[in-house]
Parts: structure tokens; sequence; C-alpha cells
């Protein structure tokens, strides 16, 4: 058994088409995506067009659901920049996908927790600001009561495999599409991957339990980064051009 797990595209094209075709390279033909698609300054719609097509298992993101359930005068400038782009059949997609499931009787995917979409798994924010790697039992604790091999999340955009005692693994594939971010919650803080390439894993079933490979993949960052400068997201503009948030 062998698949991919690509998250957080955020309306980057042109790093999920990389993304595939590099897939496509590895003999994988079984992908599974775990949410926020299509917010940010972006190409929302175009993203639509090519994910909704290839019926992948898909959870829903935390964005996702702003997407559907909040009004678009209310939301974030990226959530509203992509709803803009986004048809009525697209948004009625992403109400028809689930908040979690069980992919081949074996894994579970969720967008960022088992019973939150917007809270980091592997990571936690200190009160200065710092992203670093959640205590070993909180991780843990997180994941009471999913009885499974293989953990997946995405949410936090940064690559991560912890195993835990019992030898579960929970696996963060990084960010298709959006390298560098800030937030204000719970601290102010800035989530950078330091490179503007995309990101994503392969997991693969061996004799021995479940192993990982994350890739990342070239594709043309500096016209993603011009098109958010056209769009007068300087912040977007400078993470896509570096994995940076200045």
């Amino acid at each position: 058994m062998r698949f991919a797990a690509i998250a957080d595209i955020h309306g980057n094209h042109l790093a999920l088409e990389a993304v595939l075709a590099d897939i496509r390279t590895q003999d994988v033909e079984e992908i599974v995506n775990l949410g926020d698609f299509f917010s940010g300054p972006l190409d929302a719609g175009k993203t639509a067009d090519l994910l909704m097509p290839l019926s992948l298992t898909s959870v829903r993101g935390n964005h996702d659901r702003y997407l559907i359930e909040q009004d678009p005068a209310a939301m974030h400038a990226s959530d509203a920049a992509a709803y803009g782009q986004l048809s009525s059949s697209h948004l009625d997609w992403l109400r028809s996908l689930p908040f979690d499931l069980v992919y081949r009787g074996e894994v579970y995917l969720c967008h960022a927790a088992p019973k939150d979409d917007n809270l980091y798994w592997l990571e936690s924010v200190s009160p200065e600001g710092f992203v670093l790697l959640q205590p070993f039992e909180a991780i843990e604790a997180l994941a009471e009561g999913i009885d499974l091999p293989l953990i997946l999340c995405g949410h936090s955009h940064i690559p991560r495999a912890v195993r835990l005692s019992d030898g579960r693994l929970i696996v963060n594939p990084g960010s298709v599409g959006c390298p560098a971010y800030d937030d204000e919650l719970p601290y102010y803080h800035k989530v950078e991957a330091g490179h503007p390439l995309a990101s994503y894993a392969i997991l693969e079933k061996a004799a021995g339990g479940w192993t990982w490979q994350f890739r990342t993949v070239a594709y043309d960052y500096m016209a993603m980064s011009a098109l958010a400068a056209k769009r007068g997201r300087a912040d977007w503009a400078g993470a896509l051009a570096t994995g940076w948030v200045r």
C-alpha cells in the first residue's frame, strides 16, 4: 500500500500542478487531500477546477469551512479573495466533504486535530511566538481513541512525523502552496518553511510498518508571488517568493 498525501494548497494552482506531476513520476496512483484548498489571493477557481475532477479522498479544512459558513462580508481577506472566485458548484463540493474520515480501513485523515480543525496537533506556540514541537504527552492525548496505525494531518504547513509510544505514526505532509504565514492566535507567531518550494509526502506500508518520504517540488513560485503582489498582498508575495514572513 503506497499513496501520496497533500495539504494546504491555498489556491496555488501552479504548485498543485507541479506536485501532481511529481507524484506521477513516483508511480503513485492514489492521493489523499487534507484540506485548506482555496483560501488566499491566488487562483482559487483554477485550483477548484483542477481538484474536483480528480475525485481525491479529501477532508475539509478550517478555511474551507469558513468559505461555506461565514458571511462573505465578514471573511478574512484571504478567504474573501477565494470566495469571490468560486462558483456555486465549487462551494457545494466543499459542503460535501467530511471533517475527518478513515482511508482504506487503516489511515485516519483530518485537517488539523481530531476534534478541532483550527488546532495545531504536532506544534505548540509559546507566548513569545516561538513555534515548537508539541510536548509528546499532548500529542498522544489528542490521538486517544484513534486505533489506526497511520494518522495524517495538515494545518501547520510544517512537514513533520511523530511516532507514538504504541507505534502509531502521525505525519503532516507540509503545504503544497503556502510556505509561510503569520497568525495572531493563540499568540502572534510566524510559520516559515525557509524555502519557496511545494511540499507533500509519500506514505508506504512495509513489512516493518508505515514509512514516509517528504518531497519538495520546484515550480514557478515567482509567478504566484507576482500575482499576490498584483492583488495587493505584499505579505503573500514575500512568503511565496522566499518561504519567510517579512
